[in-house]
């Protein structure tokens, strides 16, 4: 948190957080400040967060008493997002200023998005929830469930979680993913040059409302039902390959542009193919197995501006916010916790996560130094962080 402040003025960016209370009795700022060192410390709900009181550390941070858990939950209900987003952009910005999200090795920044499914419950339901049908063998049940886009800047140092934006009831992920787009854009103008996605961004309506803010598009082309894959798998039979060696191994490519037979497509489209061989060893029995993947992806990308090698890893870092976004928040972040069921503080919250989970990041790549993360994980540091917390309570157990 000292680093936070000394580099970004966290808590300047944390009193401007607001909230529809008219006449508060607690600052919003200190429910703010109070969530996000729950997160921080990887406490897990907000009931740990309230036995944690004692402490020391929380006097000297919120300048009085820990609000109870009730309290916190209730005010995240009514926490305006915008304002939590502009903290994250006021992040984003001071580290582009500073020259610390370099582009990787081919020049082009990607924006990738993906949805998440956060929890489902069969008895718990807000306003915000979407609805399905699971059928059993006790019959048809009514499931609810929370799900969101969520988009993340991929640079050549690491990933940095930029926004979210809930699915509403009624309507797909492309259509939040839109939404989210356009707030993108708006808020973050030059961070990105590519928005990336998997097989369902495959879509016109997504590639030609993306070239119509003036970035490119790229997803995964699987379809085998579509004529620009039975055209560029034509192709290929007809071109030999070109062989390209990474980190992932050996990979023969196809590279065709000028594709005109995605007619919904108002421009020509490119289709990228990697078939990739690589050698991986069990660790059942310990011996090699060579393994065999087929990627194609179709993008906007002129070869001018993008080579063969870029689009293969552009297409590869999609799956960067599977495992540095939503593997790292579920697992390590509790993000998928539900602290309060209620729509905009599920929203609140989950922006929160990414705001520490990227304040996180930074203060380990940044302010330690080489031989403290040679020595030290970011598991290790979390716990390390969490245990500076828990050093300060000076209240009793009481006896059972």
């Amino acid at each position: 948190m000292a680093y936070g402040q000394k580099i970004f003025l966290l808590l300047r960016l944390i009193d401007g957080v607001t909230d529809a209370r008219k006449r508060p009795r607690i600052a919003t700022a200190r429910i703010v400040r109070s969530v996000l060192v729950m997160l921080l410390t990887r406490l897990g709900s907000l009931n740990a967060l309230e036995q944690s009181g004692p402490s020391r550390f929380w006097r000297r941070w919120l300048g009085g008493a820990m609000p109870s858990a009730d309290t916190v939950g209730r005010v995240c209900e009514l926490i305006e997002a915008d304002s939590v987003r502009h903290i994250n952009h006021e992040l984003y910005r001071h580290l582009k200023r500073n020259k610390a999200l370099a582009p990787p090795p081919h020049g082009l920044l990607v924006a990738v998005f993906d949805a998440h499914e956060s929890h489902a419950s069969y008895r718990r339901c807000c306003g915000g929830c979407l609805q399905r049908t699971i059928h059993g063998k006790s019959g048809d049940r009514i499931q609810y469930y929370h799900r969101f886009v969520a988009v993340q800047l991929v640079t050549g140092a690491w990933p940095l979680l930029l926004d979210v934006e809930p699915i509403q009831p009624g309507e797909d992920e492309i259509a939040a993913a839109l939404r989210l787009f356009d707030r993108v854009v708006d808020r973050y103008p030059r961070a990105f040059d590519v928005a990336a996605g998997d097989g369902l961004y495959a879509r016109s309506d997504f590639f030609n409302h993306v070239r119509s803010r003036g970035k490119h598009a790229l997803a995964v082309l699987k379809d085998e039902q579509r004529d620009l894959l039975k055209d560029a798998r034509s192709l290929c039979e007809q071109t030999p390959a070109t062989e390209l060696v990474s980190a992932r191994g050996l990979s023969q490519c196809w590279d065709f542009e000028g594709f005109t037979t995605w007619p919904q497509c108002h421009d020509a489209v490119r289709v990228v193919r990697s078939v990739e061989t690589r050698q991986v060893r069990r660790q059942l029995d310990g011996q090699w197995e060579e393994q065999t993947s087929d990627w194609v992806w179709v993008t906007t990308l002129p070869q001018i501006s993008a080579s063969t090698g870029a689009v293969v890893c552009m297409g590869h870092s999609r799956w960067s916010i599977e495992n540095e976004g939503f593997n790292e928040l579920v697992n390590r972040w509790h993000a998928d916790h539900v602290y309060k069921h209620q729509s905009n503080a599920i929203l609140v919250l989950w922006l929160l996560t990414m705001l520490a989970c990227n304040l996180f990041m930074v203060f380990y790549r940044r302010n330690l130094k080489d031989a403290v993360r040679a020595a030290y994980d970011t598991l290790q540091i979390g716990r390390m962080i969490t245990a500076q917390l828990y050093e300060g309570l000076t209240a009793q157990p009481r006896a059972p």
